[in-house]
């Protein structure tokens, strides 16, 4: 969905550069999430029970749209 797409993407521009590494790979693995969980996550229908996943999911969705 481009939606999604646009939400990662903002993510990239604006806190990847300046996150600490273990943001960086945490992000890198929620990439690597199946695509109905990413989706859930991102939709908001589903939370992510590990924390690191949750952090980044957390300013993934916080980013605001300009």
């Amino acid at each position: 969905m481009r939606e999604l797409d646009d939400l990662l993407l903002r993510y990239l521009e604006s806190r990847y550069p300046i996150a600490a590494d273990d943001e960086k790979a945490a992000f890198q693995a929620v990439l690597e999430l199946p695509d109905p969980e990413l989706n859930g996550y991102l939709l908001q229908r589903q939370v992510p029970t590990e924390g690191s996943k949750a952090f980044v999911i957390k300013h993934i969705l916080s980013i605001p749209n300009v």
